[in-house]
């Protein structure tokens, strides 16, 4: 653990009852789309830029895992994150730095920036009492974001979910197929979604985008 953390940070996580892990402390960290980013070009079948697609890579991912219905863990979660923590199903919370995303009765995802992970899981482990689990899946996943007017229509052409803004309104998130892979997409603007997608089919989904965005002229932010 000492060869990953700063002194500082491997004292705190030794006086934890399990082993706690700073995954960008020390060692080189690269995007899983690094090469298709670096390497492939795109020709869009149009001058206008309809979507712009960028990733929002290599920040902090946290699985928290509790009872719902445990007034205290939620409590003391809200409390630690700074926001409530959400229980109604398929939404999500949000400020500066830090969103979280209901995933299921029991389970939320907790994205914030990368330098501020370890400090929320040690935190969190501090603060909460009782059944709960924590799981750092930063290395295993990463954030796909498009905005602009077309962005939706992307969507439409690579997963099945309704996404009128009646039915899936700012805020709303779900996990659904995507393309032949899978993600979890949330409404985080009227224009704007972010899909959060395992690290093995990251590049995968990139270039699928990237065809699919073509004909909106898509445009792809570094």
């Amino acid at each position: 653990m000492s060869d990953v953390l700063s002194t500082e940070k491997a004292e705190v996580a030794a006086s934890n009852d399990v082993a706690v892990m700073d995954q960008y402390c020390t060692l080189p960290a690269q995007s899983p789309v690094f090469d298709s980013q670096k390497h492939f070009t795109i020709q869009p079948t149009t001058s206008k830029t309809g979507v712009v697609m960028k990733e929002v890579a290599l920040m902090g991912h946290l699985i928290l895992r509790g009872n719902s219905d445990n007034a205290n863990f939620v409590g003391e979660a809200s409390q630690v994150l700074g926001l409530e923590l959400p229980t109604k199903p398929l939404t999500s919370v949000a400020n500066d730095v830090t969103r979280i995303m209901w995933l299921s009765p029991d389970e939320w995802l907790i994205i914030s920036s990368n330098d501020m992970m370890f400090d929320i899981e040690i935190a969190l482990r501090a603060k909460l009492t009782g059944h709960y689990s924590i799981v750092n899946q930063s290395g295993g996943q990463t954030i796909i974001e498009l905005s602009g007017d077309h962005s939706v229509d992307i969507l439409k052409k690579s997963m099945p979910l309704d996404v009128h803004p009646k039915v899936f309104p700012v805020g709303k998130v779900a996990a659904t197929i995507f393309a032949k892979s899978s993600a979890v997409i949330c409404r985080t603007g009227e224009t704007q979604w972010q899909l959060v997608v395992r690290r093995s089919f990251a590049d995968y989904i990139w270039r699928w985008l990237v065809d699919a965005g073509q004909e909106f002229g898509l445009t792809i932010e570094k």
